[in-house]
This record gives C-alpha cells, structure tokens and sequence, in this order.
C-alpha cells in the first residue's frame, strides 16, 4: 500500500510515531523530574493542602541528616563490593563456560535465571535461606562449623554482608551474560596466533582476552553501578533498612522520608541528589574505562 503524503510531495513516513514517543517520553520522565526538582525547594507534605517555597532548605539539612549521610555510606560499600565481585565472579563463570556444547548452554542458563526474577522474588528466597532456622543455619550447624545458629540479619555487620552476597548473586548473572557474549566475538585465529608467539594462558588473558572485552566489561561495570546505586527492594525484603537503620540504602531512605513520613519535599532533595550522583559516578566510570580501552 502507498504511503500518503502531503500536499508538498514529501512522505511522514515514521515521524508522527516518533513525535508520539517523544511526547510519551516528555509525559512521563521529563515532566516528574522537573516536578521533583521543583518539589525540592518546597514543604511539600500530603498531609497539608498548600506547599510553601524553602529555597535550599532541604538540602542543607541532608548534610545535618545523620541517617542521610549512613545511607550514602552503606550505599557506597554495597556499590564497590557488588560490582568488584560480580564482574570478577562473573568473567570467570563466562570464561569456564564459553563452550559451545549443549551441557555449556544449559549452565549459562541455569546461572543467568537470577537475572531474569524480579528483585523481590530474590530477596524472599534469601530470606527464607538466611532466618534463624533457615537452610543455611540448618547447614552450619549439621555439619558442626557453628554451634547456635548466626544471626544473618540480625547485626548490622552480619546483615551488610548478607545484602552485598544476595545483591551479587543477582549481578553475577548479568556479568556472566555480558562477558560470555564478549569472549564469543573474540576471533579463535588471536589465540592461535598468541599461542605460536609463545604466549601462556596469562599471556593470552592479558595481551588478546582483555583487550576484545574491554567493551563489554565498561557495559557491564556502569550497569552494576547503576543497578546497586538505586538499590531498593532487596533491602525492603531482607531487612526492612534494619537493624537500627543499618542497612538503609539512599533509595530506601527517599522512600521512607516520602510515604512514612509524608516529607515529599525532603524526599524530592533525596531524589535530585542521588540523581546528580549516580550520573556523576556512571559519566566517570564510562570515561575511566573507555579510555581504558584506548589504552589497551
């Protein structure tokens, strides 16, 4: 069929959809942020019918707020850990599996399906695993490494590392994913090549593996930074930010500060400062590696 066209000849084609999806994209990010950002020089409240203007209050009192400033501490260790053990996990897992065979892909599979449950889901099967009389308590104790059961999330240490193992086993999926996809397209022609020159398995890692991946493993470093930076729903599963707001991650902190104690101005201040930060830390990261991978 015909494309119709204007009177001045010349076909749409795809431009009233593209109008349509910017339009889409104004309604709903564009048009909350700014309404965030507003949001933050103000008092508002659902509690109260008018808002009035506070200027920077809000955000001077983060850097007074106590549990703020925790939560950018806790958020910053979950971030680190996360992502140095997930890509590092995760390019081993890749290079073990990167067969072709059937058994292979089944593995890559089964590793991968953490990926693909929603956070929650993940979080509820941890927890059932970590409680007093969980699996792993029932473990410890049967085979005699622990004689009481260990209280996972009960301690503030104890359930820190508990939320950076289940965080990573999620992250290890994804990691393992990019990095099989990464050595896949590495040419086998480089390695024979290495290998006649002489080169042994850390040669061949450090002067052709690391080199082909290099993109694929900023892809995969600046996705975990994002992904944890924003972490919430782990957090609301396993420990509910306890115990004594311990495990309170930025996000969790906004939510909590927005719909239990009804301070959306407050919350929007949280809101625009863990914005500005997790594109402060993705835009460096990005440019570290990249230019890593000139360098390489």
């Amino acid at each position: 069929m015909p494309s119709r066209t204007p009177r001045g000849g010349r076909s749409l084609g795809l431009a009233p959809l593209a109008w349509i999806a910017v339009a889409l994209y104004a309604m709903f990010l564009l048009f909350p942020l700014f309404q965030s950002l507003f949001w933050s020089f103000t008092d508002k409240s659902p509690l109260q019918g008018k808002s009035d203007f506070v200027g920077l209050a809000n955000y001077t009192d983060l850097f007074s707020d106590d549990l703020f400033l925790h939560s950018l501490f806790f958020t910053g260790i979950v971030v680190v850990s996360v992502t140095v053990v997930a890509n590092t996990v995760g390019l081993l897992l890749a290079m073990l599996l990167n067969k072709s065979t059937a058994n292979y892909r089944v593995m890559r599979t089964l590793i991968f399906i953490p990926q693909v449950l929603s956070g929650v889901i993940v979080a509820f099967i941890w927890r059932s695993i970590l409680t007093q009389n969980g699996l792993l308590n029932v473990l410890l104790v049967k085979v005699g490494l622990v004689e009481e059961p260990v209280a996972w999330l009960g301690s503030s240490g104890l359930a820190t590392f508990s939320i950076c193992v289940v965080v990573s086993w999620i992250t290890i999926a994804f990691a393992t994913v990019v990095y099989t996809a990464s050595l896949q397209s590495v040419p086998a022609e480089l390695y024979e090549a290495a290998r006649v020159d002489g080169a042994g398995f850390f040669g061949r890692f450090r002067h052709v593996t690391l080199p082909m991946i290099a993109p694929g493993m900023t892809i995969s470093v600046v996705l975990c930074l994002i992904t944890t930076l924003k972490l919430y729903d782990v957090i609301a599963v396993l420990t509910s930010g306890g115990p004594a707001n311990a495990t309170q991650s930025t996000a969790y902190y906004l939510v909590t500060a927005a719909f239990t104690d009804n301070r959306f101005g407050y919350a929007s201040s949280i809101a625009m400062v863990l914005l500005v930060l997790t594109a402060l830390v993705s835009y460096s990261a990005t440019h570290v590696l990249r230019k890593r991978e000139a360098d390489l």
